[in-house]
């Protein structure tokens, strides 16, 4: 399939602040997700890659190899200036990101983001599917997260998978005040949730590979 999900690393960290900021008009501090990647056992933070794009970027020379390699003989004696680096084709793959903590038998969903040159091709909703996935592995039974009042989209993809509204944490957002809606899954361990999860999974994933 065209899109593979990974483990979040420290290294991943630059591309995952710079697709928040794009996403999101209120952002973590890089040191934010440092400390979850280091020090929190219970956070469990993935990325989304676009194998497209780590292959087209690996195919092409980058700018200070073709200077080397463009260098007169003589002049490839002497040092060069270091050229800017442009981002690895690793960093430049990753489309999406996305997170959890463990909270006794609870999943609570951190965070979830796409590019927004990736958005409306069922990313967001792949992420979430790995984020429910990961709570299956963990042994976790419900999974919980909060989303702005206004944001519909989100809450209808939540609504897809089996959350419902639980309450409201007023004024939680803090660049705008904005309230947000607390949502829960049944029991995700339920026959009748496992069974629907497993639907909506296999849906996905065959449209994504199509």
């Amino acid at each position: 399939m065209r899109y593979v999900v990974d483990r979040m690393t420290m290294s991943d960290v630059p591309r995952v602040i710079e697709i928040e900021r794009l996403a999101y008009p209120s952002t973590w501090p890089p040191s934010a997700y440092r400390k979850e990647l280091q020090d929190n056992r219970w956070a469990h933070y993935i990325v989304l890659r676009d194998k497209h794009i780590l292959e087209e970027q690996s195919a092409v020379p980058s700018e200070s190899e073709k200077a080397r390699k463009n260098r007169p003989f003589p002049l490839s004696l002497l040092p060069s200036r270091p050229a800017a680096l442009a981002p690895s084709p690793d960093l430049a793959s990753i489309v999406g990101f996305a997170g959890l903590w463990l909270m006794v038998d609870e999943s609570h969903v951190t965070t979830i983001a796409t590019h927004p040159g990736h958005r409306g091709l069922g990313l967001g909703e792949f992420l979430l599917v790995s984020l429910i996935d990961i709570s299956y592995n963990i042994g976790a039974k419900w999974v919980t997260l909060e989303v702005r009042v206004s944001n519909h989209t989100a809450q209808n993809l939540y609504r897809k998978y089996g959350f419902r509204e639980a309450g409201v944490r007023h004024r939680y957002y803090s660049d705008n005040q904005e309230d947000a809606i607390i949502m829960w899954t049944d029991e995700i361990n339920s026959a009748s949730y496992k069974q629907k999860f497993l639907e909506l999974k296999a849906t996905l994933l065959q449209k994504l590979e199509g």
